[in-house]
């Protein structure tokens, strides 16, 4: 009896499990009843646009009433609360008075536009320029590089910098060989050189993470890869980059002296590049003022992080909050490592596959081999995978290189923790390189492939998400991966060969397939230095959320797509042979403009109640169209099973999905 309860406990569990994926995918509406009501949402859309600009009330009348109409709002979500908040509680910081907050109106609307951001700057005002400590001749034009000598002083000066700065040193002569390569192919002049403070939360004391001490004995590596790449790729394309290892560093930079907001900065900030552990240690540091740079922000996220739970607001009324999500930026603000979150931006990084001519010279006496290298340093990677490796064995001779004290099989030769040039030369005396299923998505299975060593790519039963997984657990989205890493796994065979761990049918099947090929080495441009360089390069100068958001991509490059009632916009593209394109989203989100694509919109209406507008419905013969009042709520991966998404897609340059074909 106990167990039948407990069997009947875990069906409900999964009955439940199932209705919140339902329920997420679908964003939790029942988006039909909203359809039937559009004549009702109409009319309270003009409602709200004739009572868009009204003047504040207040509990007392204040003197500054009839000057300090409240602007509009758009595009200032928190302005009416720090309104609010500011008129009850200005005197309980000294801060505000020395502003020349007194707590009228006006006094208060000026602070809150002028000073932290918050709010629309009145009529007639603007936004005073932060003097800086030490004033400086102008910035000047960005030249590429020809050394990167001038970046190790403040990589060395900085202990937390101590990995990134050995890998940035191994790539000295690869990275200045790809700058020279850029300008010969492109035009890279007439840049501006940008002042740029990088500030890796990670590294930090004070996430108390030790990352950069673990580099060093078998830990994660993805993240100290990608700030490695993004450094050399900055300084390589001649920008200014600020070095920031700690709080301390960054009040230096900024110019924070106590709680009051920075009235001196130490440089004009044009970029800030950094992590969610940054961004918050930032936002911390800062106070209220940190809103001012929010535009600047460009946040390293691997794992990437959907619309629905950057939206602070959506997120608490839909219950997706998470540590790493409700930070309120622009998704696209959001920098990935691999190209599977089309609402944020494909940063990436370089798999080390170019030797330097030493290197070059020590791996010439190099040959392929029948022998199979494990992906795992760790011991928990090997856990319950003995059978799947015990059939792996009988095809050819297995080696690994994890700490001594892991319990592997016996038949496994084990090479300890070992350093890069040696980990190459092991690729390329292996045909195979061995996934155990877990870490998911790092870097090494495409060092394996620029070495021409095949991956052995496992299958996730079932596929691996926040919803179902302890790793992905309060990661910031609802993404699934259908194995240890998608982004391989759509290079396909012969580079890359799926297989199901638990299947030694399918498993020997691979391994004879591997065994009888010979294979090229093998990297997508978007993970060499000079692919990076390019990619970089572009969304440095042309990807603009402060002044011109939505200039970038150009709209030539727009292609209005519409889906099928249930897919989302990101399968709509990719269908197409194309991509969501986010950035184009405000374009499309009007009548007027969709009618240039001949969507003819006979009934429309605003509202922020769901991530897959814009998007209609055909009633009465009518095609009804309800457009998306929130921009943050722009989603490329959301669908609905009774609406037709109208979709932004837009073409790419193959190996660099980043860029459209106009976009060079």
């Amino acid at each position: 009896m106990a167990l039948q309860i407990k069997m009947e406990a875990e069906k409900e569990k999964g009955r439940m499990r199932e209705d919140m994926i339902k329920e997420l995918r679908s964003d939790k509406l029942v988006l039909q009843q909203h359809v039937v009501k559009l004549e009702e949402l109409l009319k309270m859309q003009a409602e709200k646009a004739e009572n868009k600009v009204q003047p504040i009330k207040s509990d007392e009348q204040i003197k500054e009433d009839d000057n300090c109409p409240l602007p509009p709002m758009d595009g200032y979500p928190d302005c009416k609360g720090k309104l609010k908040w500011m008129k009850d509680m200005w005197k309980n910081d000294p801060c505000y008075a020395s502003y020349g907050v007194n707590g009228t109106l006006c006094s208060i609307l000026i602070y809150l536009s002028e000073t932290e951001s918050w709010c629309p700057l009145l009529p007639g005002r603007v936004k005073p320029v932060t003097p800086l400590e030490t004033p400086e001749i102008g910035s000047g034009h960005a030249v590429v590089r020809d050394s990167l000598s001038g970046l190790y002083p403040a990589l060395e000066n900085r202990a937390q910098y101590r990995w990134i700065n050995q890998r940035i040193r191994s790539m000295d002569e690869i990275w200045v060989d790809a700058g020279r390569s850029l300008s010969a192919k492109y035009n890279v002049t007439g840049r501006k050189a940008k002042q740029i403070l990088v500030h890796p939360g990670v590294v930090t004391d004070e996430s108390r993470l030790k990352i950069t001490d673990t580099a060093f004995s078998g830990g994660p590596l993805g993240e100290l890869v990608q700030w490695s790449d993004l450094i050399s790729t900055l300084h390589i394309l001649g920008h200014h980059l600020h070095l920031s290892a700690s709080l301390s560093d960054l009040k230096e930079f900024l110019g924070v002296k106590s709680s009051c907001p920075a009235r001196h900065s130490k440089i004009e900030v044009n970029l800030i590049y950094t992590d969610i552990i940054g961004f918050k240690q930032i936002q911390k540091a800062l106070s209220g003022s940190w809103s001012q740079y929010k535009c600047m922000f460009r946040v390293l996220d691997s794992f990437g992080t959907e619309p629905d739970f950057n939206h602070a607001a959506w997120a608490q009324k839909q219950h997706l909050e998470s540590p790493f999500g409700s930070l309120s930026l622009i998704p696209m603000q959001f920098y990935t490592m691999f190209p599977h979150t089309p609402d944020n931006t494909f940063l990436g990084f370089v798999v080390q596959h170019q030797l330097s001519d030493n290197q070059t010279e020590q791996l010439k006496s190099t040959t392929r081999q029948n022998k199979a290298l494990v992906y795992g340093k760790s011991a928990t990677f090997w856990e319950g995978k003995e059978a799947y490796l015990d059939v792996i064995h009988k095809y050819m001779e297995i080696h690994a290189t994890v700490d001594d004290s892991t319990r592997i099989p016996s038949y496994v030769k084990n090479h300890g923790i070992i350093k890069g040039i040696e980990v190459q030369t092991l690729l390329r005396q292996s045909k195979v390189f061995v996934g155990l299923s877990f870490p998911y998505e790092g870097p090494a299975p495409l060092e394996a492939l620029a070495n021409g060593c095949a991956f052995l790519n496992p299958r996730l039963h079932p596929p691996q998400s926040s919803l179902n997984s302890q790793f992905f657990k309060g990661k910031p989205n609802i993404r699934e991966l259908t194995s240890q890493h998608p982004y391989a796994e759509a290079i396909g065979e012969p580079y890359v060969w799926l297989v199901d761990m638990h299947n030694s049918t399918d498993v020997e099947r691979a391994l004879t397939a591997i065994l009888n090929q010979s294979i090229e080495p093998y990297l997508p441009y978007e993970y060499t230095c000079e692919g990076m360089l390019q990619r970089v390069n572009i969304l440095t100068e042309k990807q603009d959320f402060c002044n011109s958001p939505g200039s970038w991509p150009p709209l030539s490059a727009l292609k209005v797509v519409e889906a099928k009632s249930g897919t989302s916009c990101k399968q709509t593209c990719q269908d197409a042979g194309l991509i969501c394109e986010p950035a184009f989203f405000p374009h499309i989100n009007n009548a007027k403009s969709l009618s240039n694509y001949s969507v003819d919109c006979q009934i429309s209406a605003q509202s922020n109640i769901s991530l897959v507008f814009p998007a209609y419905t055909n009633t009465f013969s009518n095609k009804s169209c309800v457009f998306q009042s929130d921009p943050l709520l722009f989603s490329c991966v959301r669908s609905h099973q009774s609406l037709i998404r109208i979709c932004p897609c837009r073409d790419y340059i193959k190996d660099q999905i980043a860029l459209c074909k106009a976009c060079v």
